[in-house]
This record gives C-alpha cells, sequence and structure tokens, in this order.
C-alpha cells in the first residue's frame, strides 16, 4: 500500500492499481485495507472501483463510523449526493461527534445552496473540536472556511434580532437588559459563561454574577469617600515600609503551583495586611488609621480564624496575575483602586474593567478572573471582604460557623 501511494505520487497510475490489487490479495477480508485500497483507488481516478471496495470493509466492520465517511468522499466524486448524506447521517448515528462527517456534511449543504443547514453541520464540526486538538494541514482551509460560515449565520441572525427586539428594547428602556444581552451573546458564540468555581465550599443556588451592581451596597459612598486620606497613608507605607510588603502567593515547597509558578514567593504581587485571616496587624493598622476607620464603614466579613482579610495589594509594572478562583461564594470581593496607571485592567468571567480611582468594584472572585499592570509604575488597590447579599441571615451564621471549624480543623491537623 506505501508503495501505491508512493506511485500515486509519482504518476504511475496503473502501478498503484496492480500494488493495491496485489495487496488486497494478501489480505481480502482486512477492512482497513479495503478503505485505505478504496482511497487510493479513489486517488488513481477509479470511483466506482473504490466504492466497491470501500463498502465492501463497511460490510466487514459496520459500526466503524470512519469507512462511512470514506464512502461519502467517494459517493462525492460519483455526485450521487441523496446517498452521500444518507452515509454522512449513518457515519453521525454512529458517532455524533466525528468532526470530518460534520465537516463534509456542512460542504454539501454549501453545493446543495443550503447556507443555515451548512452552517449548522459547521457548527456541530466546530464543538466537537476538543481544546488543543491538532489538526492535519489538509483540513485546516476547511476549517477556517467553516469558521467564517459559522460566524456569518450569527452576524446574520444578531441582525434579525436586533430589529425584530429594538421596539421593545426601547418599551424597557429604564430596565436592566444586561442578562439578556449575556444570553444571546453567549448563544451567538461572542461570549463565553463563567459559573462559579470556589476552591473550598461551593454554597449551591446562588446565581454567578461576576460584578455586583454598586446600588446593592450603599455603605460603599462612605468608603470611597476616603480615597484621598487612604492614599496618602498607602504612599507613606510604600515609602517606610516597602520590604513588609510580602508575596501574596507563598505556596510551600512541593505544592503543585501551576498557574502561579512564576509568581510564587515572588514581590511582584504582594501585600501589605491590615486583617489576615482574622487577626488584626496592629503594626500595620496603627500606620494606616484613616484607611481603617474607612473600612469600619464597610459590612466585612467575620469568621474567626478566616476572616476579615484587607490588605494593600501592590503589582509591579508588567506583571499578570493569570486566571484563577477564590475559596468560596458565599463572600464577595471589595477593590477601592488607590494606584492606578494607564495600561491597567481587570476581567471577571467575560466582563473586562478598568480600574478608576476612588471607583470600587465588587465582585464574585470564585468566578474566573485576572488582572494586569501593563504600565511602567505599580499598581495598588485596597482590597477586602463582604458577606454575599444573597444570603440569608441564617446562612450567614450557619457558614460562619461552619467555615470556622473548618479552618479550625484542618489548622489543628
Amino acid at each position: 500500500m506505501a508503495e501505491a501511494e508512493h506511485a500515486l505520487g509519482r504518476g504511475q497510475r496503473e502501478q498503484a492499481l496492480e500494488l493495491i490489487a496485489r495487496a488486497l490479495a494478501a489480505a481480502p477480508d482486512n477492512p482497513d485495507l479495503l478503505a485505505a485500497g478504496g482511497l487510493l483507488t479513489l486517488r488513481a481516478g477509479s470511483p466506482a472501483q473504490a466504492r466497491a471496495l470501500i463498502e465492501s470493509a463497511i460490510t466487514r466492520a459496520p459500526g466503524n463510523p470512519r469507512l462511512r465517511v470514506n464512502l461519502a468522499m467517494v459517493l462525492r466524486e460519483l455526485g450521487d449526493q441523496q446517498a452521500e448524506l444518507q452515509t454522512l447521517e449513518v457515519a453521525l448515528a454512529l458517532d455524533p461527534y466525528f468532526f470530518t462527517a460534520n465537516l463534509q456534511k456542512g460542504s454539501l449543504f454549501e453545493i446543495q445552496g443550503k447556507p443555515k443547514q451548512a452552517a449548522n453541520a459547521y457548527h456541530d464540526a466546530l464543538s466537537s473540536l476538543r481544546p488543543g486538538a491538532a489538526i492535519p494541514g489538509e483540513l485546516r482551509p476547511i476549517l477556517v472556511h467553516a469558521q467564517q460560515t459559522v460566524r456569518a449565520q450569527f452576524r446574520a441572525l444578531e441582525d434579525l434580532l436586533s430589529s425584530r427586539m429594538a421596539p421593545i428594547r426601547a418599551q424597557h428602556a429604564e430596565a436592566g437588559q444586561d442578562r439578556v444581552d449575556d444570553c444571546l451573546a453567549a448563544f451567538l458564540g461572542r461570549k463565553r459563561i463563567y459559573n462559579s468555581q470556589p476552591t473550598m465550599t461551593h454554597f449551591p443556588r446562588l446565581p454567578a454574577i461576576p460584578f455586583f451592581a454598586r446600588s446593592d451596597f450603599p455603605w460603599l459612598a462612605a468608603v470611597e469617600a476616603a480615597t484621598h486620606e487612604i492614599c496618602q497613608e498607602l504612599r507613606q507605607a510604600l515609602e517606610d515600609l516597602r520590604d513588609d510588603f510580602v508575596p501574596y502567593v507563598n505556596h510551600a515547597p512541593g505544592s503543585p503551583l501551576h498557574q502561579w509558578q512564576e509568581l510564587n514567593n515572588s514581590r511582584r504581587w504582594s501585600a501589605l495586611f491590615l486583617y489576615k485571616d482574622g487577626t488584626p496587624q496592629p503594626q500595620f493598622i496603627e500606620r494606616c488609621p484613616r484607611t481603617v476607620a474607612a473600612l469600619a464603614q464597610a459590612p466585612l466579613l467575620e469568621i474567626p480564624g478566616r476572616a476579615p482579610t484587607a490588605f494593600f495589594s501592590r503589582l509591579d509594572p508588567k506583571t499578570r496575575i493569570p486566571p484563577h478562583t477564590g475559596s468560596s461564594n458565599t463572600r464577595l470581593t471589595v477593590h477601592i483602586p488607590l494606584i492606578i496607571p494607564p495600561g491597567c485592567g481587570f476581567r471577571v468571567g467575560g466582563e473586562v474593567r478598568e480600574w478608576q480611582p476612588g471607583t470600587a468594584l465588587v465582585f464574585d472572585d470564585t468566578i474566573e478572573h485576572e488582572a494586569w499592570n501593563e504600565s511602567d509604575e505599580q499598581r495598588v488597590v485596597l482590597i477586602f471582604d463582604i458577606w454575599n447579599p444573597l444570603l440569608t441571615p441564617a446562612e450567614r451564621d450557619l457558614m460562619t460557623v461552619a467555615t470556622a471549624g473548618i479552618a479550625e480543623f484542618f489548622d489543628a491537623r
């Protein structure tokens, strides 16, 4: 068979067919050999003979979807579109995620002038691809075409929906439409929906909200009003206490680091803690009284051995905090931006926001998030935790005891 392929490459058709016949004579009942012989025979310009060989292979291995796709390729050359579609449908019944079957089905629908069916088949093909899967070189142009076709269909659908929804959007102009927008953006392939993925306790039946509305937290204004005074204390701390900013990521040797390899025990992302795991840090608190007074305006999370935690988070120039998730969705994280040079950004789920000095961001850190500082200056944010307001008072009390118990149990061990 290898010699037959080489002969075809040299344009020696008759010699290739003779070599194929000799190979099949040596193993006439091997379905893989029959299929390979059929494809080479097709390349040699004998589609009818190729069809007979591949059908013989299917008779011997009827459950192999790849053989059906091989047959569909031959049927394409023979111009039998109905039989080609039926063959592809059988292949997909055997394996609904067969990438090349869906690709060929999409191209068949294009030939038939059925653009929507073609885009749907291409979408199925793209959806079946595993992340990072290697794509053979000859399939890459087809893959690019499939992606373009799907995007074109979604653009046409988006135009249709935009037109039809415009009067209803105007009717409800005062109502929030963000969730509708996110729903449609995800369906149209423009946005990914991120779910809560806590590293410790996952509280069920809480919605995964990346950024919470400022109106949910009337106390924010009092904290933000102290931004100037907080910044003054921070700048003094950066001068006097620079060595007390400790690496935020500090996994012990032997720990699985994954995305933290670069920042582990690095001061490129460092923190000066005012409260750490429920323990006040008096040597720093006494240096930042106005910051502590501002924090007193917020309903800080209080859990023995775990919270509150409040700290200045410093990020070096040209440093990126990799995508990660926090420990529990029972709490939310608050950022008070303080020193924010241009080129800094923050993503939670599918939403990217720029920090604005003195304007708080409240988010669920169990949704994948990342931050970056592309500038030539340091970036500093005040960070603290509060309860997720969607918990009931009873749930907060119970989770306080449970979380403290978990911390105590593992600390004791």
